[in-house]
This record gives C-alpha cells, structure tokens and sequence, in this order.
C-alpha cells in the first residue's frame, strides 16, 4: 500500500500529536505523585483538655532498665492558632517530689510535620525539638541529643489514640534507629 505526499503528511502529524499527548498525561500523573503534604493541622486535636497522666520514667535504659520512679499528675493542653500549634502544661509529683515542664507543638504546613520543644520548669531551658508526623494513628516525632554524654536519636511516639485516652513514649537509641530502649511512659485518661 503506497501513500501520497498528504496521507503522510497526516499521519506525521498523528504521530506527533500522540507522542505530545503522551508526555502530557505522563507529566499529569508525575504532578499528581508529588502532590503537597496532607493536611496534619488538626492531628493533636485529640489532646485538648485536662488529662490525668501516670508516668513512669526509665532511670537507666541503657544500664537494663530496672531503676524507675513513677509519678501521677495533670497535663492541660490547649489549641493556639486554630489547632497549628498546642501549649500543653504539666504537673506530676513523685517520691522526688513536684515536677513540671511545658511543651509546645507547631505544625509546618510545607512539611507536613510537627515539631514539639520540650521546656522543663527546673531548668528553665529548651529541649532539642524532636520533629515527625502522624501515620496510620500513631505519632512519631524524631530528634539527636546527648544523653549521658553519648550521642543517641530520641524517639517520641504517641499511640493508642482513643477520644479518652492515649499513650506517650520517649525511646533513645545508641545504634542509628535499629534498637529501642524506653526511658519514659505516660498514660492518660481524660478529666474534661
């Protein structure tokens, strides 16, 4: 079958038109993978109100964990900026006595992230911000710090989220991520 100089010229273009329409879809389905991060701003709604919380702190996690003190208090948190940030306050007493520190949580929209600084009453200073988001239900917010003169990552997991209650943990790790050991607990039911 033999085509004339236009038939070809049709199809030339055919071809053309379809290989474009090609880049374009395939550039429409790219864009749609790099989508913006979901909208976590309301993700720590969960955590307003008062809340009695009983912690318990892991002395010496590295060292088999044995040594612990437990504490029982309040945590009263509540929204800053329609729900993009959260102030939480704190108090717990213990054999040791009265503890209480604050905490502040502010969302990146960019991100999709969290960060939360940690600031204890006693010392009057900042914790490194552990940083994260929320997956499937769960809270993972990461961070470096020296803890007893070692370098370790610090993991900070809120988990077992139901409208009353929740848990909190703070886990370090000497080994990059691959082992975990606890060095605190809280769980808290809602007071109001």
């Amino acid at each position: 079958m033999q085509f004339n100089r236009q038939e070809v010229s049709v199809v030339r273009r055919l071809r053309f038109l379809t290989m474009m329409l090609a880049v374009v879809v395939s550039s429409w389905s790219f864009a749609a993978s790099q989508t913006e991060p979901r909208d976590g701003s309301h993700d720590f709604d969960f955590t307003h109100g008062k809340w009695h919380t009983h912690i318990t702190q892991i002395l010496d996690p590295f060292d088999g964990g044995t040594h612990t003190v437990t504490m029982d208090g309040t945590k009263t948190s509540m929204s800053v900026w329609n729900g993009r940030a959260w102030l939480e306050e704190i108090e717990a007493d213990g054999p040791d006595g009265h503890w209480e520190g604050a905490t502040f949580f502010l969302y990146n929209p960019k991100s999709g992230q969290w960060s939360q600084q940690y600031i204890d009453s006693a010392s009057g200073e900042f914790q490194a911000p552990t940083v994260g988001s929320f997956k499937n239900g769960r809270a993972e917010l990461y961070a470096t710090e020296t803890y007893k003169g070692e370098n370790v990552i610090v993991r900070g997991v809120w988990s077992d989220i139901a409208a009353d209650s929740h848990r909190y943990e703070i886990a370090y790790s000497q080994d990059g991520g691959r082992t975990w050991l606890t060095s605190f607990k809280a769980v808290l039911t809602r007071l109001k």
